[in-house]
C-alpha cells in the first residue's frame, strides 16, 4: 500500500506546484519506489515513471538550492536518493546531464549527481554506482592548468571525502570504483610545487584513506591513522584500483612536465619498494606501457615502467604476452620495445621462460582460479619463445634452458605432425590468422640454436636438407635422425645435457613422443662421449621399452644396442663396476641380452629380421674374449632359425651363424659352444642342397652380391661355416673338402672320419626329416640310410626311433623323397635278412 500510495504522490507531484515540505515526500517516494523496483528480477523504473524524468527533477532540486548551506535538509533527501537510484541511473545517457565544469565552483554537492564521464571506457556499467561526481571533478583537476581551479576542486574533493567520513555506514562501499584514480591522481598532487595545491591534495588524500580505513575492513582500527601510499595501495584497494593508480601515475611520466614525471616516477617507487600485490585490468596496463614507452624518455622514469612491465609479466604471464601479441597482430608495427623490457632482466627472464616451458605442454594446466583469465596455449607459448630468443641480451641465461627447451620445441614439431593440420589450426586461431603452426615452431628451433651458438648447426642441417625433413610428415623422423647426427658430428656442448634429459623422459613409458625421442636419443649414441655416459639408469630404460608392442620402437632398441657394440673398447662404463673402468664384457649386451634375443621370436617379421641384421653386425664387432657368454648363447639361439621358412630369415641365419664361427679358436672351442657346433654339422652340411642358392653353393673364394635392405652384403653362409667349422676342429683334410666337395661325397668323408658319432650323425638327420625343403629331406633320408646300414646290431637296437622316422618318410609329399625312404627301407630290411662281411654300404643315390 505504501508503494502504490509513493507512485501516485509521484505522479501527482510531477503534474503541479512543489512545495518544500512536498519536494521532500517526493524524494521519499522516489525510493520506496525505486527499491521497489531494484527488489524485482526483471523490474525497470519506466514501466512506472521515465528515468530521465526523475533525473532532471532531482537535479532541479538540487541547483535551486542555496549555494551559502551546503547540508539541508533537502540536499540531504536528495542524495539518499540518488544512491537508491544508483543501479537505475547506471542505465542514462551522459547527454542528459547538461553540467559545465567551471559551475561547480560553488556547487559542491550538486556534482553528486554527475553520471560517469565518457572519457573514461574502463569503468563499464557495472561500476557507475554512488559517489559520481569524482568522475567529473578528476577529469576538471587534471586537465586545468589554472591554480585557483585545482585547487577549488581539491577542496570539493576533500569536502566530500569528509563528509563521507561522518557516516558510519556506507552502502556498497565496496563498489566504489574510483578509489585507484582518486588516489593516484591525488598522490601526484601531492608533490605539486605550488604549496596550496599540495596541502590541498594531501588533505583530500587524508580522508580518502580514511574512508579506506573505515569502509574496507571488518573491525577498523579505533585510534589508528592511514598507512602510507604504498601500504594503502597493497591493502585497502581492489586490484582494478591498483591498476588504476599505476596507470594514472604511468600517464604522469609521459607529461613534458620534468617535474611532474620525476613525481610519478617516485610516487612509483614507493609504491614498488613493496610486494605487487594482486593487480586487475593487467590488459590495460600493457597497452598503455606499448603505446607509450618510446615517449617516456626520463631515465629513471624509464626504468620504473619496465620494472613494472617486467613484474607484471612475471606474475601475469598469460596476459601479458596475450596482450602483446592482441597488439602487435592489430597494429602490425612490430615494435620490439616490450620484448626487450622483458628480457632484460635475467631473474625475470628466465622466471618468464620456464613458465612458457610449462605451457608448451598439450594440455597445459591453468595458473591460478578460474577467474584468472585466458591461459597461454602451447603455440602462443612458442611465438614467446621465439620473440624472446631474438633478443640478444640473455645469451647466457638461455644456457639453463637450452636443454628442455629444445627437445620440448622438437616435440611440438612432432605433436603437430601428428595430430595434422586441423588440431593445430584450431590452435593457431588464438594466436593469428597468418602464422603456420609447423613453421613457426621450426623457426623458433632455429632461433633457440642460434641464440646458443649454434649458427653453423643450423646452417648445416640447412645444407643436408634437415629443416625440409623435420616439416615432413612422411620423413619426419628421418629429419629428428638427421638433426641428432648433426649435433653428434658438430660436437656439440649441449649433447650430454640433452641426452641425459631424454633418457630421464623415457622412463615415463606413457611419453606422448617416445618414438621422436628414442629415435633422437639412437643417433645420439653415434657419439663416443654418449656412449661413455649409458649406466644402469639408461639400460633400465632401455631394457623396459623393449617390452613396447611398437615394432618402430623395438627396430630403434635395435639399432641403439648395435651402434652401442660398434664402440667397442672406447665405450667404457660409469656403472657400478667401477666408474670410467673398461669392462671384461660389454655391459649393454649382458644387460639386454635377453631382450635382444628374444625379438629373433617377435611375431612381427620386420622386428625378426632387423634383429638378425643387428646380430650379424654384433658379431662382426664383438671379440670373445669380451663377449664370450653372449655369442655361446647367440649360437643356440640361431640353430633353429638355419631351417627357417623366409629365406631371408634364414639367410640372415647362416650369415650371423658363419661370423659367429668366424671368431670361434681352439683355444675357445669347449663345452657347450663344442657341444652346438657339432649339433649343427649334418644341418650345414644338408643345406648346401638349399633351394636357395645363396645358403647352398657360396664358396669362400667366391661370394654373390645379394641386394637386402638398400645395401650390398658379402655373404658368407653354408660352406664357409663348414670351413670354419674343420679349422676350429682341426680337420684340415676335411676342410679342402668342405670346401670343395659336393654334399654326398662330404657326408661320406664325415662320417668315415667321426664313425663314433654315428648315432649323433643320425639324429641330426631324422630332425631335418622335418625340413620344410624336400632337397634337404632327401639327403637327410640318404644320409640316415647311409648311417643305418653302418650300424652294429647292438646299435641298431637303439635307433627304433630313427627307424619308425625313416618308415613315416614313405608317405613324404614329394615323390623324390618318398621313393628313396621306400628304397632305403628295402636296403636296410635286406641287410638284416642277409648279413654281409663288410659293413660299407654300396647303396647310393642318383642325384636329382
Amino acid at each position: 500500500q505504501s508503494e502504490r500510495e509513493a507512485y501516485e504522490f509521484i505522479v501527482d507531484f510531477l503534474e503541479q506546484e512543489q512545495e518544500q515540505l512536498d519536494k521532500l515526500k517526493f524524494l521519499r517516494a522516489v525510493s520506496m519506489l525505486s527499491g521497489a523496483v531494484h527488489a524485482q528480477a526483471d523490474g525497470t523504473m519506466d514501466d512506472f515513471v521515465p528515468k530521465a524524468v526523475l533525473a532532471k527533477k532531482i537535479e532541479a532540486f538540487i541547483l535551486e538550492e542555496p549555494l551559502e548551506v551546503l547540508v539541508g535538509p533537502l540536499r540531504q533527501q536528495a542524495m539518499l536518493c540518488i544512491v537508491a537510484l544508483r543501479f537505475l541511473l547506471c542505465h542514462f545517457s551522459p547527454s542528459i546531464w547538461v553540467l559545465d565544469p567551471p559551475s561547480f565552483h560553488n556547487q559542491d554537492i550538486s556534482e553528486q549527481m554527475a553520471p560517469p564521464d565518457a572519457r573514461a571506457p574502463s569503468l563499464g556499467r557495472r561500476h557507475c554506482i554512488s559517489l559520481f561526481p569524482f568522475q567529473i571533478i578528476l577529469p576538471w583537476l587534471v586537465e586545468s592548468e589554472k591554480v585557483h581551479e585545482q585547487t577549488r576542486a581539491l577542496g570539493t574533493i576533500s569536502r566530500m571525502l569528509r563528509s563521507i567520513c561522518s557516516f558510519p555506514e556506507l552502502s556498497h562501499v565496496a563498489e566504489f570504483s574510483m578509489s585507484g584514480k582518486l588516489m593516484g591522481t591525488l598522490g601526484l598532487f601531492c608533490m605539486n610545487s605550488n604549496y596550496e595545491i599540495s596541502m590541498g591534495a594531501s588533505e583530500a588524500l587524508h580522508y580518502l584513506f580514511k574512508v579506506l580505513v573505515l569502509h574496507r575492513i571488518t573491525v577498523p582500527p579505533p585510534i589508528r591513522l592511514p598507512l602510507g601510499l604504498g601500504g594503502s595501495f597493497q591493502k585497502y584497494l581492489t586490484p582494478e584500483e591498483r591498476a588504476d593508480v599505476l596507470v594514472v601515475s604511468m600517464g604522469a611520466l609521459t607529461s613534458t612536465s620534468r617535474h611532474d614525471a620525476q613525481a610519478a616516477s617516485e610516487m612509483l617507487r614507493m609504491i614498488l619498494k613493496f610486494s605487487l600485490p594482486e593487480i586487475g585490468k593487467v590488459p590495460e596496463i600493457v597497452t598503455f606501457i606499448y603505446l607509450h614507452i618510446n615517449s617516456i624518455t626520463e631515465a629513471t622514469a624509464q626504468e620504473t615502467v619496465k620494472k613494472i612491465l617486467h613484474l607484471l609479466a612475471r606474475t601475469y604471464t598469460d596476459e601479458v604476452i596475450l596482450t602483446l601479441f592482441k597488439i602487435d597482430d592489430q597494429s602490425q608495427r612490430g615494435a620490439r620495445k616490450p620484448w626487450e623490457i622483458l628480457a632484460s632482466f635475467p631473474k625475470g627472464y628466465e622466471v618468464i621462460m620456464e613458465y612458457l616451458l610449462q605451457r608448451l605442454s598439450p594440455q597445459p594446466e591453468s595458473r591460478g582460479d578460474g577467474d584468472a583469465g585466458p591461459a597461454l596455449r602451447p603455440l602462443q607459448a612458442t611465438r614467446a619463445i621465439h620473440e624472446l630468443l631474438l633478443e640478444p641480451s640473455r645469451k647466457m641465461e638461455m644456457q639453463a634452458f637450452y636443454s628442455p627447451l629444445f627437445m620440448a620445441l622438437l616435440f611440438q614439431i612432432s605433436t603437430l605432425l601428428v595430430e595434422g593440420a586441423a588440431e593445430a589450426f584450431q590452435d593457431q586461431q588464438h594466436v593469428t590468422e597468418w602464422v603456420d603452426p609447423i613453421s613457426s615452431t621450426v623457426e623458433a628451433l632455429k632461433a633457440l640454436m642460434r641464440s646458443t651458438g649454434y649458427s653453423d648447426l643450423v646452417s648445416y642441417i640447412q645444407k643436408l636438407r634437415g629443416w625440409e625433413l623435420l616439416t615432413s610428415p612422411e620423413r619426419h623422423h628421418e629429419g629428428v635422425a638427421l638433426l641428432a647426427r648433426a649435433m653428434v658430428v658438430k660436437n656439440c656442448w649441449h649433447n650430454r645435457p640433452i641426452f641425459s634429459l631424454v633418457v630421464r623422459m623415457l622412463q615415463e613409458l606413457e611419453h606422448e613422443n617416445h618414438l621422436t625421442a628414442l629415435v633422437f636419443l639412437t643417433e645420439l649414441l653415434w657419439s663416443p662421449d654418449m656412449a661413455a655416459i649409458v649406466d644402469e639408469v639408461t639400460l633400465r630404460m632401455l631394457a623396459s621399452w623393449f617390452q613396447c608392442k611398437e615394432p618402430a620402437v623395438v627396430k630403434l632398441l635395435l639399432r641403439a644396442v648395435e651402434i652401442l657394440a660398434m664402440h667397442g673398447n672406447m665405450v667404457t662404463w660409469n656403472g657400478a663396476e667401477g666408474a670410467g673402468c673398461p669392462l671384461s664384457s660389454p655391459f649393454p649386451l649382458r644387460a639386454l641380452q635377453p631382450y635382444v634375443l628374444n625379438c629373433c621370436y617377435s611375431e612381427d617379421s620386420g622386428i625378426v629380421a632387423e634383429t638378425f641384421k643387428m646380430l650379424k653386425c654384433l658379431v662382426e664387432q664383438l671379440t670373445w674374449e669380451h663377449s664370450s657368454a653372449f655369442l655361446i648363447q647367440l649360437a643356440f639361439t640361431l640353430g633353429p632359425f638355419l631351417e627357417e621358412e623366409s629365406e631371408l630369415l634364414r639367410l640372415m641365419a647362416f650369415e650371423s651363424y658363419g661370423a659367429l664361427l668366424a671368431k670361434v679358436s681352439r683355444r675357445v672351442l669347449v663345452f657347450p659352444l663344442r657341444h652346438q657346433v657339432f649339433n649343427l654339422l649334418i644341418l650345414l652340411v644338408l643345406h648346401l642342397e638349399d633351394v636357395n642358392v645363396s645358403v647352398a653353393q657360396v664358396r669362400p673364394d667366391v661370394q654373390p652380391q645379394l641386394r637386402w635392405g638398400g645395401a650390398l652384403l658379402s655373404l658368407q653362409i653354408a660352406r664357409p661355416a663348414l670351413c670354419h667349422t674343420a679349422t676350429v676342429l682341426r680337420w684340415s683334410k676335411l676342410k679342402v673338402i668342405f670346401a670343395e666337395k659336393d654334399t654326398w661325397t662330404i657326408l661320406r668323408a664325415l662320417l668315415k672320419k667321426e664313425a663314433s658319432k654315428a648315432l649323433w650323425f643320425l639324429k641330426q638327420s631324422v630332425t631335418l626329416f622335418r625340413s620344410p625343403q624336400a632337397p634337404i629331406r632327401q639327403a637327410a633320408v640318404w644320409f640316415a640310410g647311409q648311417i643305418l646300414q653302418t650300424l652294429s646290431d647292438a646299435e641298431a637296437r637303439e635307433v627304433e626311433e630313427a627307424f619308425t622316422a625313416l618308415r613315416d618318410m614313405q608317405e613324404d609329399p614329394d615323390p623324390a623323397v618318398s621313393c628313396l625312404a621306400v628304397q632305403t627301407f628295402y636296403v636296410l630290411e635286406a641287410k638284416e635278412k642277409r648279413p654281409v662281411a663288410s659293413s660299407t654300404s654300396c647303396f647310393c643315390i642318383r642325384r636329382p
